[in-house]
This record gives structure tokens, C-alpha cells and sequence, in this order.
């Protein structure tokens, strides 16, 4: 059962409830930062003093060879974008900000995407997405399988028309940014060779889509990952404790 998912005690669990708390504040104050003529460096730069006053650490920062907090992507770009200073939002762009902070040990990490005066069909695009991960959120409950979270994120982003990613997934977090298990955006064998979720398990739930071919390639910068054929992509994220009483949204934020 949980076979390789570690279990988090009460206090391990309160560390990362408060590190969430104000990871979401921070996640919160970006989404108000990205507007027209704002900058990915714009975004980078206040990320670290949130993080800074929040009393914890950029996560991104420990992944050997990345050296930023944030990893920001437009349009076609859907991960691991460098927040640089030349990458200017303007009207019509769809936006994806990704961070993560370590809070008294432990890792939580949350992601976004939203669309700047973008017409009603990317407006759809983006809202499939936020209900796919709160169907998929639903299922984070102890004694469900990885299987079923998978299952939710295809059945929504399909049934619209739209392509999950393959190549990429959600994960465990917890000690480390990205622990076991792997969470992809579909479903792959059977549901009962799936790990079984135990309480005090806790997942970045990761909604990764596209609207044209699932293919992506690295840019290069080495880093960043886009579409293949240009198309738009998004992604949704946030840190989710399986518990007794159900799923608990860790960096939500304040509404």
C-alpha cells in the first residue's frame, strides 16, 4: 500500500500546512503582479521577497543548474521557462507562473495560468484546466489510487477536446521537491497496479494540457519546454494532503 509514498507525521504535516499557507500568499501576489507591460523578471524579483518575508526559501533554487524562483512561460511555453527580463506580457498572452518554498524543512509547490484580455476560446481553454484539478483534488483521499487522480485530469481535459502532456507529471513532495510518487496527466495500466495513496501522503497535483499535439521540445535556453507545433498549453498545480477527512488544498490562498 503507498508502495515508495512517504507519510507525513502531525508535525511534518503542520510544517508543510503552514509552508502552503504562505506559499499560496505568494502565489496570490503574483497572479496580481501579471497585468500588460510586466515582465517575467518583474515576477522573479517578487517572488524572492515574498518568499524571503514569508520566512522560507525558493525550492526551484536547489534543483541543480536552475538559479531562479520562479520558472515562468507565455503561450506555447508550458514549463521550466526562465524569468527573463526581455519576456514582456502583452495583450492576448496566457501566462504561466510555477514556484515552490521550502518552509521549516519541507517543500510545497503550485502553479498558474491565466490569460491577459485573451479571446472566449483560450478563456475555455484555461477553464478546463482549473476543473480539472479540482476534479482530480477530489480523489486525493486515502485508500484511492494514483489511477483515479490520473483519470480525472484525462477524462476532463479529453472530453474538452484538448491533449494532456505525456512527457512530463505531477509528484510527492514533502522532504524533497519532487519524491514519489509520479502522477501523470493519464491514465497507463491498470488501476490496481497503481499505488494506493495513505493518509499523510502529500502530492503535487499537476494539471499539464495543450491544445494541438501532446509533442514538446526543449528551447534553447536548455531549459524551457514548449510545444512542438506552437500551440497554446497551461498548467494548474497545487500541494494536497490525503487525509482521514479528505483531500486539504495546502497553497490555495486566501481567496
Amino acid at each position: 500500500m503507498g508502495k515508495g509514498i512517504s507519510v507525513k507525521s502531525e508535525n511534518e504535516l503542520k510544517a508543510m500546512i503552514l509552508g502552503g499557507e504562505k506559499l499560496g500568499r505568494v502565489k496570490l501576489a503574483l497572479k496580481n503582479k501579471v497585468r500588460e507591460g510586466v515582465s517575467a523578471w518583474d515576477l522573479e524579483v517578487l517572488a524572492n521577497e515574498l518568499i524571503a518575508k514569508e520566512g522560507g526559501e525558493p525550492s526551484f533554487k536547489h534543483v541543480p543548474g536552475y538559479s531562479w524562483a520562479t520558472c515562468v512561460n507565455v503561450n506555447e511555453g508550458i514549463v521550466h521557462g526562465i524569468p527573463k527580463k526581455e519576456i514582456i506580457f502583452r495583450k492576448g498572452d496566457l501566462v504561466s507562473v510555477d514556484l515552490g518554498m521550502i518552509f521549516q524543512g519541507f517543500h510545497t509547490d503550485t502553479s498558474f495560468s491565466l490569460g491577459l484580455s485573451v479571446d472566449p476560446e483560450t478563456e475555455h481553454f484555461l477553464e478546463v484546466g482549473r476543473h480539472a484539478l479540482s476534479q482530480a483534488i477530489k480523489k486525493v483521499k486515502p485508500g484511492n489510487r494514483i489511477y483515479d487522480i490520473s483519470e480525472q485530469i484525462e477524462k476532463v481535459i479529453k472530453g474538452a477536446g484538448y491533449t494532456p502532456v505525456t512527457d512530463l507529471v505531477g509528484h510527492g513532495v514533502g522532504k524533497e521537491l519532487h519524491e514519489a510518487p509520479q502522477i501523470p496527466c493519464f491514465t497507463k495500466g491498470s488501476r490496481e497496479e497503481s499505488p494506493e495513496i495513505p493518509e499523510g501522503a502529500t502530492l503535487a497535483i499537476e494539471v499539464m494540457y495543450v491544445k494541438g499535439k501532446k509533442d514538446l521540445v526543449i528551447g534553447q535556453d536548455g531549459w524551457t519546454i514548449k510545444t512542438m507545433d506552437d500551440k497554446i498549453s497551461a498548467l494548474f498545480e497545487e500541494t494536497v494532503a490525503a487525509l482521514r477527512t479528505g483531500p486539504l488544498i495546502l497553497t490555495e490562498g486566501s481567496k
